[in-house]
């Protein structure tokens, strides 16, 4: 029987939404207090600790099939996520080459979801900001305002991309159509042996394999050595090999070394390869007043990956890959379904964002890169690039005036390789004290440091790429591995 409505007996429609707006709303203010807290206290956090027992179980509980109180879902949050991050945000941490994000950022990455816009493209005010982020991008690097981009997750995907674009400029072939089993002569691609593994992945992605990757040995540097890579160029197209592409490095993940990028672009062009530039570590550099020298040569790229959500410090995730031939780069990844054809106005006339890689669905990036470069300017982000710059020189200085530590690397940027020497230990002796001194940092929450192996010496590796790191935080690191590698050595106590 229908009721007034003319329905019968429907069960209440749902949604997702608060049943009270005003209880939200106190408790957004509350987060939003905390937030403000979290990072203007967080100098006085350690920079690392390690999870509880029951911390470790909250994370094994099943899955919710009834509801909570917004406040305990958040409760939780506090407790168990927000008291033990990563730490990449503390003044201290240098592990890995990370950016430190920003309040501002963070605004932005919390607007855009709520805004909630799919950046696939379409006719919306988030997907300008997107082109304009990436037209901003081109900018900084000298590239033509008629170059194209795309902003990624990050630097992998940024790599990934541009190397795309270069493996289908170079083949020869139709590969969308054929595939690359249809290449004549197997493609080679180059850079140092150096390079982020990245590179690999992408080969290995791309079906070209591991082994189209040719590395190059480095000279003293660490830099890409120019006459072995036209060397090893000729001998590949004399077994019958397609030189396509050289990779050119701008801040090396282990020491931060930046290829001569003038002189892989002069070899570029005269052996007509694609010359691509990982600059996921230095390429923003260029914006460095005091340092954008290391990174001349850059603008002659065929294609660079840099990484916004590092020495820019937008929140997680945020890459940017440019590519100097627009059309290439459309045409490499374009496919319009009936479902995603253009209409002359509306929703559907904008431009369609996912044509310039492999998401159809994107999030909103660019509000998190905008704000913050809105707030702040390009001026300033260069100023605190050379401050990290100049910081990882201190460092390096303070290294070699501490007869315990040494050196092991040359420094070229902001990541400082080193050891405690110990007395009279070497080899896997000397490497299982410096891994402790790191691991004990960063238990005892003072700071975080990786280790890497340069040319077949361990190290731990210091990457002080923080906008919040200061100078007496470097001298505490020195104190610190001073004391604890003194501690160590004691008799009774190493192990």
């Amino acid at each position: 029987m229908l009721n007034a409505a003319g329905t019968a007996g429907m069960v209440a429609e749902e949604t997702l939404d608060p049943v009270d707006w005003a209880d939200v709303q106190a408790l957004s203010h509350r987060i939003v207090d905390d937030a403000v807290d979290y990072l203007r206290d967080v100098r006085e956090r350690p920079v690392w600790q390690d999870m509880p027992a029951e911390v470790r179980e909250f994370f094994a509980e099943p899955l919710p099939q009834s509801p909570q109180p917004l406040a305990q879902v958040y409760g939780e949050v506090a407790r168990n996520v927000m008291a033990y991050p990563m730490g990449n945000i503390h003044p201290r941490f240098w592990s890995w080459y990370m950016g430190s994000s920003n309040f501002t950022g963070a605004l932005g990455d919390f607007l855009a979801a709520v805004q909630g816009s799919n950046l696939g493209g379409g006719n919306h005010a988030a997907a300008l900001m997107d082109s304009q982020v990436v037209d901003w991008c081109k900018q900084m690097m000298g590239f033509p305002q008629s170059a194209s981009g795309t902003l990624v997750s990050g630097g992998s995907m940024a790599n990934i991309i541009g190397l795309t674009v270069a493996r289908n400029a170079r083949a020869g072939i139709d590969v969308r159509e054929h595939g690359v089993a249809a290449i004549d002569k197997p493609l080679r691609f180059y850079g140092s042996d150096q390079l982020h593994s990245c590179h690999r992945k992408a080969m290995e992605a791309l079906g070209l394999g591991n082994r189209a990757l040719r590395r190059i040995p480095t000279n003293a540097e660490l830099r890409i050595d120019i006459d072995a890579l036209r060397a090893a160029i000729t001998e590949d197209r004399q077994a019958g090999f397609r030189p396509a592409c050289v990779i050119g490095t701008a801040g090396t993940v282990n020491t931060g070394a930046i290829d001569d990028l003038q002189a892989l672009a002069r070899l570029a062009a005269q052996e007509d390869l694609w010359f691509h530039v990982d600059g996921c570590i230095g390429a923003l550099i260029a914006i460095a007043p005091e340092n954008s020298h290391r990174v001349a040569g850059i603008e002659h790229a065929h294609s660079i990956a840099l990484d916004p959500h590092k020495w820019l410090h937008a929140p997680f995730e945020v890459g940017c890959v440019l590519i100097r031939d627009a059309s290439a780069h459309r045409s490499t990844f374009a496919v319009t379904p009936e479902f995603l054809e253009s209409t002359p106005r509306g929703l559907a006339s904008g431009q369609w964002l996912h044509d310039f890689g492999l998401q159809t669905s994107r999030g909103f990036r660019a509000l998190k890169v905008w704000m913050a470069l809105k707030q702040h300017g390009i001026e300033k982000f260069g100023r605190l690039i050379d401050q990290n710059i100049a910081q990882g020189h201190c460092l390096g200085a303070l290294i070699e005036a501490e007869p315990l530590l040494e050196r092991v690397a040359p420094l070229s940027i902001n990541i400082v390789c080193f050891r405690y020497r110990g007395d009279g230990l070497t080899g896997e002796r000397q490497k299982e004290l410096n891994t402790e001194i790191m691991l004990r940092l960063q238990e005892d929450g003072i700071a975080a440091l990786s280790d890497t192996t340069v040319h077949g010496q361990h190290c731990l590796r210091a990457a002080i790429n923080n906008h919040r790191t200061r100078r007496d935080d470097l001298d505490l690191l020195v104190r610190e591995i001073v004391r604890l590698g003194q501690e160590i050595s004691r008799p009774g106590i190493a192990g």
